[in-house]
């Protein structure tokens, strides 16, 4: 089993990476089917003329809250979550609107309404999984000429129902079926294979990651990583305000921020300092996230600040910190992403807030852990202590919107994950439940949590704060 740092970690727009990135993917491949010869045209000769998409799960309950019909309308306008510019979203979306026409570089203009060929659907899921969308394309005459289902598993993920059913059969992995030097798809295979090779677990995705690009390559993308990260981080920090959606929560970093560095400036004592660090990066993140800015998924949006804000806490009380340990954190925290997302989930509408926040609690403690000096063993406690104390954590937006109570759930999920480290090094790595054991209980909950809390804001504090 092998999945790239690079497909854990995807530079992307907010608030959403399964809600907002994903169905954006999704709409891009759309338009790529359409060009190729993967389907059957029609003897007639008919061409495409208008697409159609339908939204389904919890896609539909919580999309409007999480963009999701925006993300599709610039996905069908050819714009890419990596490389959209947040600041032009706005009028590509006017543009569509007003006219009723997509024009995605390289196609003919296609006929699209939103209001009429944009479906909410909260009746009718889709088999496949909580994340699920339909797109139609349609001749002059409105005849159906092709459909795809496509569901976002979360992370940005997207796959079809054909792949969706390969995945879960095992026929192939999520990236496929790459071969690399130690294909380790639990923590105990990378624990055996750590102990064999006398390498870290750091040095052994390397070498993975290594056996399909150079390692110029291999660094340059990590520290691109950490530098769209860090400028998050900088940006949500600096700004203020109410966020978007409807429910005038107001962006506090900036100001805790403030206060922060005049207590490190006047030698304050502060018993909390590095927890009200831990806190402000992750919340600058998250703000920046449910603003839509770029952020990066690790593993997904909505837990998008935990392991940033571990990053910077690393850089912040670590005087022996290098780049190099940033590059050997990164690489830890996607081993152990890869083995949560192949096993289990990191999709909040199919797991809930555990997958998420929690995988990226695990993660981030692997990867501080490693960076203290902790050994294979010792990282893999870590990582179960942290995803342990996330289990049966409900997905349950306020509004649909990734800000009650994802915002300051990352702050204390960065908190538990540098807990959770500091546990583990200071022990042997021998504990009670192993790592593989806590994963599939996470996915065991999942599977057992009632649907309402699970993402679609039908449950929890969804329903029970009153201003909603």
């Amino acid at each position: 089993m092998f999945l790239s740092v690079f497909d854990v970690f995807k530079i992307g727009i907010g608030p959403s990476s399964s809600h907002t990135m994903g169905p954006m993917s999704a709409a891009n491949r759309f338009l790529d089917l359409i060009l190729s010869s993967e389907w059957p045209r029609p003897s007639s000769g008919a061409q495409v003329a208008a697409i159609k998409v339908s939204l389904h799960g919890s896609l539909a309950y919580t999309g409007i809250g999480h963009g999701t019909g925006r993300a599709v309308i610039l996905g069908l306008m050819g714009e890419k979550p990596d490389s959209v510019d947040p600041d032009k979203m706005d009028g590509i979306i006017d543009q569509v609107e007003r006219s009723g026409r997509i024009t995605p570089p390289g196609h003919p203009a296609y006929f699209f309404m939103p209001k009429n060929d944009l479906v909410f659907d909260k009746k009718q899921p889709l088999p496949g999984h909580a994340n699920g969308m339909s797109f139609c394309a349609y001749d002059r005459d409105e005849r159906l000429l092709l459909k795809r289902v496509y569901y976002s598993v979360g992370g940005g993920f997207v796959v079809t129902d054909t792949e969706l059913e390969q995945m879960r059969a095992k026929k192939k992995a999520v990236a496929g079926a790459t071969k690399v030097p130690y294909p380790f798809a639990t923590a105990k295979q990378m624990l055996e294979m750590a102990e064999r090779s006398g390498l870290s677990i750091a040095q052994m995705k390397r070498a993975n990651e290594e056996s399909q690009r150079s390692r110029e390559e291999l660094d340059e993308g990590l520290d691109r990583i950490w530098e769209a990260m860090r400028s998050c981080i900088e940006r949500g920090l600096k700004a203020d305000g109410v966020m978007p959606g409807g429910l005038n929560v107001r962006r506090r970093a900036r100001k805790i921020h403030d206060k922060l560095q005049e207590e490190w400036r006047s030698n304050r004592i502060n018993p909390l300092l590095a927890n009200d660090w831990l806190s402000v990066y992750a919340m600058a993140v998250n703000e920046e996230n449910a603003a839509g800015g770029r952020v990066v998924t690790a593993p997904t949006n909505g837990a998008a600040g935990v392991i940033p804000a571990t990053i910077r806490y690393y850089e912040h009380f670590h005087e022996d910190w290098d780049q190099n340990g940033i590059r050997d954190y990164l690489l830890t925290a996607a081993a152990v992403g890869g083995i949560i997302k192949h096993n289990a989930s990191i999709s909040g509408a199919e797991v809930g807030c555990q997958g998420e926040v929690g995988s990226a609690a695990a993660m981030a403690a692997a990867g501080l852990a490693a960076v203290m000096g902790g050994t294979p063993a010792q990282i893999e406690n870590a990582a179960e202590i942290a995803l342990e104390h996330h289990l049966g954590m409900t997905c349950d937006p306020v509004a649909g919107l990734v800000q009650v109570p994802c915002i300051e759930r990352n702050a204390l999920g960065a908190v538990k994950a540098v807990t959770a480290a500091s546990l583990a090094v200071k022990g042997d790595g021998q504990h009670f439940v192993p790592l593989d054991a806590c994963i599939e209980t996470m996915r065991q909950t999942g599977h057992d949590m009632n649907e309402k809390y699970k993402e679609t804001s039908t449950g929890g504090l969804a329903v029970n704060v009153v201003e909603c």
